[in-house]
């Protein structure tokens, strides 16, 4: 209702007025960042000024340095990679590691305010193409045509450019607060999850019998797949999650996964509850034994990773040999125990999976409502030359 109530605002606030196109770098003017260079490579989270660098990792760490600082929490600038086109809006000071980007400012901030100009620069589509290595600011971007509404009357296209950074400010907030209550939230319960966890399966010594794996279980690797053919059955060959799907199976569901060699690790214990085709880098687990269920060896072997890890050879390329694993310690509690230890851990697992699988899909949908109110609000009517 608050964003409608905005909008019906808004829709009053830009009635009638008009509107000019101006290119970029006539509103705007830029830096190259040579003297905020850093020159120490010694980075520490203890350190105060972070240190930017172009691409997708942006803060590549932080630095004691106190010289050459740019004092953008005085004067917040556009951070614009050059390469990618990519660009963050940066209102604290910072160093940067790499010269393939251009610092943004406004050419008169009485006239054109920098955080409207970072919000409209979002909702251009990208036109790179590939393996085009220009510098893209001054060779494309300097020319685009930026809607200055109400030209004529400095303060009133003041008014309705901070309107719409108000506006779309407040989304940014409230995604970054729903996106930190998740995560919290999420932490929160794997922490419960792996308490409850470590203190159901925890055993004195006496209190339940003891078996060797092997004992218990059938251990056995996968192969490769025949052919390159895509179908409906999971390629398991990491040992948790599917890498592709396969026309045919090689193992049935209710089955334990974990990696047998392989520089992703070893450790790391799946679950599969449907048909699957086992690979040759990954070890399918199955109870043979009225003894215990494959379900709760799966949380037993899940609660003792670090113990499974124990067991690998970790030179080289690391390894989990049968012989050593088939010896792995397991406890066995009366079957009514299992079930119950089992219902209790799969209902902490079917929550935090719901969480994890539900917090990018919440982060995603935030996002593309932000966008559908920035491209709203910023969307101006263009004239008929700039429109054809």
């Amino acid at each position: 209702m608050i964003l409608m109530r905005n909008l019906s605002y808004m829709e009053k606030l830009l009635d009638g007025i008009e509107v000019e196109w101006k290119p970029l770098g006539d509103v705007t003017q830029y830096e190259q960042p040579t003297k905020y260079l850093v020159k120490s490579k010694d980075y520490d989270d203890v350190f105060d000024t972070p240190v930017l660098t172009a691409g997708k990792t942006f803060v590549l760490g932080y630095t004691n340095e106190t010289e050459g600082i740019n004092n953008a929490s005085d004067t917040p600038v556009i951070i614009f990679d050059d390469f990618t086109t990519a660009n963050k809006w940066v209102d604290f000071d910072f160093k940067v590691k790499s010269s393939a980007m251009k610092m943004i400012t406004s050419e008169d901030e009485s006239k054109v305010k920098l955080k409207y100009v970072y919000y409209w620069l979002n909702t251009l589509p990208s036109e790179l193409i590939e393996g085009d290595h220009k510098r893209q600011w001054i060779s494309n971007f300097s020319n685009k045509k930026i809607p200055i509404p109400s030209p004529d009357n400095p303060k009133k296209s003041l008014q309705i450019q901070a309107e719409i950074v108000r506006i779309l400010d407040t989304f940014t907030e409230l995604t970054a607060e729903l996106t930190a209550e998740l995560t919290a939230e999420l932490t929160a319960r794997k922490k419960q999850y792996n308490y409850y966890r470590d203190q159901l399966l925890s055993f004195e010594e006496g209190e339940v019998e003891w078996k060797a794996l092997g004992q218990l279980c059938s251990i056995s690797v996968g192969q490769a797949p025949t052919g390159n053919e895509i179908g409906e059955y999971p390629f398991v060959n990491a040992g948790t999650t599917p890498s592709g799907y396969v026309p045919a199976y090689n193992t049935e569901a209710d089955t334990i996964t974990t990696p047998s060699r392989g520089q992703g690790g070893i450790g790391y214990v799946g679950y599969q509850t449907t048909r699957f085709w086992c690979g040759p880098l990954c070890y399918r687990i199955r109870s043979t034994s009225e003894l215990i269920t494959t379900r709760f060896l799966y949380h037993l072997m899940t609660n003792a990773m670090k113990d499974i890890v124990g067991l690998a050879n970790m030179a080289g390329v690391p390894a989990l040999n049968k012989k050593d694993l088939v010896g792995f310690p397991v406890p066995m509690p009366s079957p009514s125990e299992q079930k119950r230890i089992v219902t209790i851990l799969d209902k902490f697992d079917t929550l935090t999976t719901s969480i994890s699988e539900g917090l990018p899909r919440e982060i995603e949908l935030r996002q593309k409502q932000y966008e559908y109110y920035r491209d709203l609000l910023l969307s101006f009517p263009k004239p008929e030359e700039e429109a054809a």
